[in-house]
């Protein structure tokens, strides 16, 4: 599997605010990252590629940014955008974010209210959109923050801010999301302290302390890696191992949701990879059973539901899921676009205002979309699911554009066909 995005993006962030020069390997090349590591270059860091593939930051630190010549432009990457807006908030430094047509379709409002108590300046599209200019200030002002919707990102954009904060930034989240950012910030020398309550997680981060470089590997990503969990348990025969798959408790949802309907899923070798669990997952072809998903379980897999809705249509019986109207505000609106995605291929499927419900197959083969083209809204989890869908259609499932895949899995087509080529070579094969 590519290196974890989300680990990419903040290894070489902090890299960047380090003083010294920080190896990263492992590191995830699709475009979203690297409009991470351009959008620090053009602040001051080095970050350079050796022939080897390992990845050299060296960095500015901690209150070093400086001001960018030109617009950041983020592509299609929201983590980028929302993570770097928290990094420049308490800097004295004014930048502009610009993105793609997607990307700029995004909706901002929930980093810009805690940044903007903090001291930070805004003045963004309608609807609190790209393009957009952020005035950061120094000093900024710490602040208390409870989270109103679980989300790593603004709980990172928060944390980044506090890092060149006087005194210390505390964020509160009900629900646990994705900890990335509080374990890597903790390697790279930053105090920062975590408190399970029974108000939720209290995460304080202590400002202005300098980080020191790090060597960074970076882990499998698991939301790259659910793609073929799920083409392996739908296509009859199969048997896959999937290597170096990051499981981080906060990002192994999906294992635990397929395992419940049934998934053969076995974690081979586990092992720990720069603070982070990670095991290979042995996939075998499974007859899958509907299930009711536990919506206290969407934050640790929320990138993950296209695909899982895939499995559903695949399933025995009626999957459903609920609480995932923060599925509606990602790359697109990801209900729908699934919701229709699926239809158009034979699946029945009803959508509601916060998830689907979905009546499987039974494992048969869906019809496929001989006659049409599914719409994948610029949307890379999209238009992956959809293909994963083809592998067990009748006809096959036809996706309008590819070319968004790039921003988070490079190789997935080239991984997908080598794999289904695999498969076809067994003796064992449908």
């Amino acid at each position: 599997m590519p290196g974890d995005k989300s680990i990419s993006h903040r290894a070489l962030m902090f890299g960047a605010l380090a003083v010294g020069e920080s190896c990263i390997t492992g590191l995830l090349e699709g475009e979203d990252v690297l409009a991470t590591a351009a959008a620090m270059r053009a602040m001051g860091a080095s970050i350079e590629r050796d022939e080897s593939g390992i990845w050299r930051v060296s960095g500015v630190g901690v209150g070093g940014l400086l001001q960018p010549a030109a617009p950041l432009d983020m592509g299609n990457s929201g983590t980028s955008t929302r993570l770097l807006m928290g990094l420049i908030a308490s800097h004295a430094i004014t930048a502009q974010f610009t993105g793609d047509a997607s990307l700029s379709g995004r909706p901002m409002g929930r980093v810009i209210t805690p940044l903007s108590e903090m001291g930070a300046g805004f003045d963004a599209s309608e609807g609190g959109t790209l393009p957009l200019t952020l005035r950061g200030t120094y000093p900024a002002v710490p602040i208390t923050y409870r989270l109103p919707v679980a989300s790593a990102q603004v709980k990172s954009a928060v944390l980044l801010a506090g890092l060149n904060t006087p005194g210390i930034t505390t964020v509160i989240e009900p629900v646990p999301t994705r900890d990335h950012s509080e374990r890597m910030l903790t390697g790279f020398g930053a105090q920062l302290e975590v408190e399970e309550t029974g108000e939720g997680r209290i995460i304080r981060i202590t400002g202005e302390v300098d980080l020191k470089p790090q060597n960074v590997e970076v882990p499998g990503d698991p939301s790259s890696a659910a793609f073929f969990m799920v083409a392996a348990l739908i296509t009859p025969g199969s048997d896959l191992t999937i290597e170096n798959v990051g499981l981080n408790p906060t990002r192994a949802g999906l294992v635990e949701v397929l395992t419940q309907m049934g998934g053969n899923i076995e974690k081979v070798n586990p092992r720990e990879v720069g603070g982070e669990p990670v095991a290979d997952l042995r996939v075998r072809h499974s007859k899958l059973t509907g299930i009711a998903v536990d919506p206290a379980i969407a934050p640790s897999m929320i990138d993950e539901f296209p695909v899982l809705f895939v499995a559903a249509a695949l399933a025995q019986g009626t999957t459903t899921t609920s609480g995932l109207e923060e599925l509606r505000v990602k790359e697109s609106d990801r209900l729908t676009a699934m919701a229709n995605a699926l239809t158009g291929a034979g699946a029945t499927v009803e959508e509601r205002a916060d998830g689907l419900i979905i009546h499987g197959t039974g494992g048969k083969p869906l019809r496929g979309t001989a006659n049409s083209r599914t719409k994948t809204h610029l949307d890379h989890r999209i238009a992956m699911s959809m293909a994963i869908a083809g592998l067990a259609s009748r006809d096959g499932v036809e996706v309008d554009d590819i070319d968004p895949i790039a921003t988070s899995f490079p190789n997935f087509m080239e991984l997908l066909g080598g794999a289904a080529q695999a498969a076809t070579d067994q003796p064992h094969a449908d």
